[in-house]
């Protein structure tokens, strides 16, 4: 995969009055991830080529995909599969990268969602419709010790126009 012909399609911005280790554990591990991600369990092996998953609640494998960058405490780039074959046949791959700076008393937290090609406005609503609510609960947690509870389902746009694109639901 030639990562340079990624461009980012989503960025998002946030700064959380915590540690650059407490937001690189939040990101990196299914204990934390669990209280911001809507009961998703996120598991990293931390190191280039290492496995990237994340689980539903039930233990199930929602995302899929592998480190491409991993500097503890400032920069994690993963490969962000949906576990939707025809989603990932049709739009191809999707990079996600966290990049974490030290601002102040606390971190500047930059997500950036990157494709190698175009992708229509109405299916990257579902992005910037997830991340602003899973970002926002991560802040909460860090800061309050409390997530946020955001009830999320995919946006209308968004299914529309994976239907338009022949992409059925999965199973």
């Amino acid at each position: 995969m030639n990562v340079d012909k990624f461009k980012p399609a989503i960025v998002y911005a946030i700064y959380i009055a915590a540690t650059p280790e407490k937001v690189w554990q939040a990101l990196t591990t299914a204990e934390l991830s669990r209280q911001y991600f809507s009961g998703n369990a996120v598991e990293v092996d931390l190191r280039v080529g290492g496995a990237y998953i994340v689980r539903t609640p039930d233990g199930a494998m929602h995302i899929s995909g592998e480190v491409i960058e991993c500097d503890p405490l400032r920069r994690l780039t993963v490969t962000f599969n949906v576990n939707w074959p025809q989603l990932v046949e049709k739009l191809g791959p999707t990079l996600v990268t966290w990049e974490i700076e030290q601002a102040g008393d606390g971190v500047k937290l930059t997500l950036l969602q990157s494709h190698d090609r175009p992708i229509s406005d109405d299916i990257l609503s579902g992005g910037r419709t997830g991340w602003p609510a899973i970002l926002s609960s991560l802040k909460s947690l860090m800061e309050t010790g409390r997530a946020m509870v955001i009830p999320m389902q995919p946006p209308v746009r968004m299914m529309a126009a994976l239907k338009e694109l022949g992409i059925p639901m999965p199973t």
